[in-house]
């Protein structure tokens, strides 16, 4: 978002360690980077657990993604991989999910079999990956501060400036600098520390001020939330930027502290620390030295990377250098904390800076406290496929 920008309890541990499949030759495609991508065609019948899912559920996801595809230009390329196609690929499929009737599972089903194509995913020879879960906190606010609410949220600063350093040299394409402008000279902007002891102070920049310092780093952590006032009324904040600074997960340093062991780290057993040590928290807290600021917003709800409205259990957070926003894919993985089976279509709708690997999602529970509680919990391996357009795909002997 991320967006929901942060997202979630990977943000938190910083454990994701993804490996994925080394690709056979003649049969994939590959995608030279750090990781090593490869997908490979099945069918829906060896998709685990396919039939299961009320896929109408998804289908007002990825019509919202496709109003930004529609928008696109139809030459534009989807993704690095030949299958995942150009925008025209999508634009008949955006067009036919809209005549599906609201709730039709059978109809649902049958558009995505008879349009897409299912291919499973890998990374370095290995189809498993890690996937955690992100949602939207409650916290308490006002819009002015008193003794109770003493703790700000910032607006987005005028001198925060960023450099797409791509413009300057193509090796350094998708790479960006952050920073401000102080005599003449680009240098860091502010890290938290600087800011929480006053760096902004003055400016009035202050969106709203909420009664809990842990509830707004779980807030920077997540990229967005509701302000529930004292009125009873709410309002939502979004992301509007950040201060540059690379994120520093609080739970991997209180695993290399031995405070905790690291199957131990979930966000409610670092919050539970964190409520037990206040002081200590706010050092712990500190080494993460990453800003996030907030907008107020007016939407029902989120906003993912793709700019549209996240839809609670069908919106998923991915690696953008692997995968288009607004494609359809396959969870294969488990419930938090559970043997119990979490498979469903989800749309790729969102980002996060914890989200690395072709094999790698975040899923957006929604909003309260279940929602909280999932999201926290959630460190579960699984699989994942991709659904991409027929029209797309190519015969194996001509790879």
């Amino acid at each position: 978002m991320r967006s929901i920008i942060f997202v979630s309890f990977a943000m938190l541990c910083g454990c994701a360690n993804i490996v994925v499949s080394l690709p056979t030759p003649d049969e994939v495609l590959s995608t030279p980077s750090k990781n090593f991508m490869s997908i490979f065609p099945t069918v829906y019948k060896d998709v685990p657990g396919w039939k299961s899912d009320n896929h109408s559920e998804s289908l007002p996801a990825f019509i919202k993604s496709c109003d930004k595809i529609q928008k696109l230009h139809k030459d534009k390329a989807m993704g690095k991989f030949e299958e995942m196609g150009k925008v025209a690929d999508w634009l008949p499929l955006c067009v036919a999910a809209r005549t599906i009737r609201p709730g039709n599972k059978t109809e649902a089903q049958y558009f995505f079999e008879s349009r897409f194509v299912p291919y499973s995913v890998s990374n370095n020879q290995n189809s498993e990956g890690l996937f955690t879960g992100y949602y939207e906190p409650d916290l308490r606010g006002a819009f002015g501060p008193d003794a109770r609410y003493r703790f700000p949220i910032y607006a987005k600063p005028k001198d925060l400036i960023s450099a797409n350093l791509g413009q300057f040299d193509d090796k350094l394409k998708g790479n960006k600098l952050t920073g401000r402008i102080k005599n003449n000279k680009f240098i860091p902007y502010f890290t938290r520390g600087e800011i929480e002891d006053g760096a902004l102070s003055g400016r009035q920049l202050e969106t709203v001020w909420v009664d809990n310092l842990i509830d707004a780093f779980v807030l920077h952590i997540q990229g967005s939330g509701r302000i529930i006032l004292p009125d009873g009324s709410h309002v939502r904040v979004g992301f509007a930027g950040k201060n540059g600074k690379r994120y520093t997960s609080v739970g991997r340093e209180l695993v290399a502290a031995g405070v905790m062991n690291l199957a131990d780290v979930t966000m409610p057993s670092i919050r539970a620390w964190m409520e037990a040590n206040p002081l200590a928290a706010v050092a712990l807290m500190r080494k993460n030295k990453s800003f996030i600021f907030f907008k107020i917003s007016k939407n029902a709800g989120p906003i993912g990377a793709q700019g549209v409205v996240l839809t609670p259990r069908r919106s998923m957070a991915v690696d953008r250098t692997y995968y288009p926003m607004g494609v359809p894919i396959w969870l294969d993985t488990t419930l938090p904390g559970t043997r119990e089976k979490l498979r469903r279509l989800m749309v790729s709708q969102d980002t996060g800076s914890a989200i690395k690997g072709p094999v790698r999602g975040d899923f957006f529970w929604g909003n309260g406290l279940q929602a909280g509680i999932n999201a926290g919990l959630m460190k579960e391996r699984g699989e994942m496929y991709l659904l991409l357009p027929k029209s797309a795909s190519r015969p194996l002997l001509a790879r």
